[in-house]
């Protein structure tokens, strides 16, 4: 062996075992609880697994606050201005709200995905209802080819809205296993 061959097996040997021995920290920095003050309050209030939520974060915006997404949406969970507008006469709130501000967008994102919960009462369907639309959920779970029981969706048309779904319940997984079910309210 040479001595670059022996370079690059230390190194892997190193990484694997930091890894091996530091894998809940490293998993803790891929998987984070940022906001939590804001997440356990309005988790809480609108019935809300924080897990989930921290879930929906992640894949809406990587906890950026100043996300801002090709159609428009922004903040830590992707506020439509179209939702933001709803909330805005649902939660009796000031029209000049900033929607980036970290509190404003997780009650927001909280409050509609409580008011999806209402509306289909299973997570997937919550989930795939923030992403594609709850009109589109509706006509999928009232169509044969995507429902066969008009309940769950075994088929999503949108490619976009079925990654999506993918990548929040990868998320959630990993979130449980780190943080376990305390995030349940």
């Amino acid at each position: 062996m040479n001595k670059k061959t022996i370079i690059i097996l230390s190194v892997i040997i190193i990484l694997g075992a930091t890894c091996y021995f530091e894998g809940g920290r490293i998993s803790a920095l891929l998987y984070p609880r940022k906001y939590s003050v804001y997440v356990e309050q309005y988790a809480k209030q609108y019935n809300l697994d924080e897990n989930l939520v921290y879930s929906v974060i992640k894949a809406e915006s990587k906890f950026n606050q100043k996300a801002l997404s090709r159609r428009g949406a922004k903040g830590l969970m992707q506020i439509a201005d179209i939702t933001k507008n709803w909330a805005i006469e649902e939660l009796d709130l000031s029209k000049d709200i900033d929607i980036y501000d970290p509190e404003t967008n997780i009650m927001i994102g909280c409050w509609y995905l409580n008011t999806l919960y209402k509306e289909f009462g299973e997570t997937d369907l919550v989930i795939a209802a923030y992403n594609g639309g709850s009109g589109n959920v509706k006509k999928w779970l009232s169509d044969k080819e995507y429902s066969k029981d008009g309940e769950k969706l075994h088929m999503i048309p949108f490619s976009e809205t079925d990654r999506y779904l993918v990548k929040v319940n990868k998320n959630y997984k990993k979130y449980n296993e780190l943080y376990g079910k305390e995030g349940k309210n």
